[in-house]
C-alpha cells in the first residue's frame, strides 16, 4: 500500500509541476494513479479485515450478550452475509476481468483486466477469512468503541 501511495504521489506531483511549470505533462500519470489507487484500496480492505478495522455496527449484536445462543447465531448469520457479499463481488469482478482481457488502456497499454483484478483477489481473501472464522466459530469482536476526538 505504501509503495502504491508513494508512486501515485510522485507521479501526480511530477505531472503537476510539468503542467504548471513547463506547459506539458505526462499522459501516463493519470492512468497509473487510477490503477495504483484501485490496487491500494483493495489491498487495504483485505489487510483491514482480519484486524477488525472495517466499519462494524455491533451495537445491536452487543445487546445479545445476555443470550449466548442468539449471539452465536447472529455471528454466523453475519459471516454468511459477508461470504455472500464476497461471492457477488468475486462474480462481478471476474466478469469484468474476462471482458478486460481483450482490451488495453489507452496510454500505458496494460490489459484493462488489471483494474478489476484487485477486487476479485480481495473478495477471495476476505471470503476465505470469513469462512475460516465461520468454521472456527470465532466470536465477533464487540469491543469497538466510538472514537470521538
Amino acid at each position: 500500500m505504501a509503495t502504491c501511495l508513494g508512486v501515485m504521489a510522485l507521479s501526480v506531483f511530477v505531472n503537476v509541476v510539468l503542467r504548471y511549470g513547463f506547459g506539458s505533462g505526462v499522459a501516463a500519470s493519470e492512468e497509473l494513479s487510477r490503477l495504483l489507487f484501485v490496487w491500494m484500496v483493495f489491498i487495504g480492505a483485505a489487510a483491514a479485515y482480519p484486524a477488525g478495522e472495517h466499519m462494524a455496527f455491533t451495537s445491536l449484536v452487543a445487546m445479545l450478550k445476555a443470550h449466548p445462543v442468539r449471539l452465536v447465531l447472529a455471528t454466523a448469520f453475519i459471516r454468511v452475509l459477508v461470504l455472500l457479499a464476497c461471492c457477488m463481488l468475486a462474480h462481478g469482478a471476474w466478469q469484468q476481468i474476462v471482458v478486460g482481457l481483450d482490451s488495453y488502456s489507452v496510454v500505458l497499454g496494460y490489459p484493462t483486466a488489471l483494474l478489476p483484478m484487485p477486487a476479485f483477489l480481495c473478495s477471495l481473501s476476505i471470503g476465505a477469512m470469513a469462512l475460516w472464522e465461520l468454521i472456527q466459530r470465532t466470536p465477533l469482536d464487540l469491543g469497538h468503541a466510538a472514537e470521538v476526538e
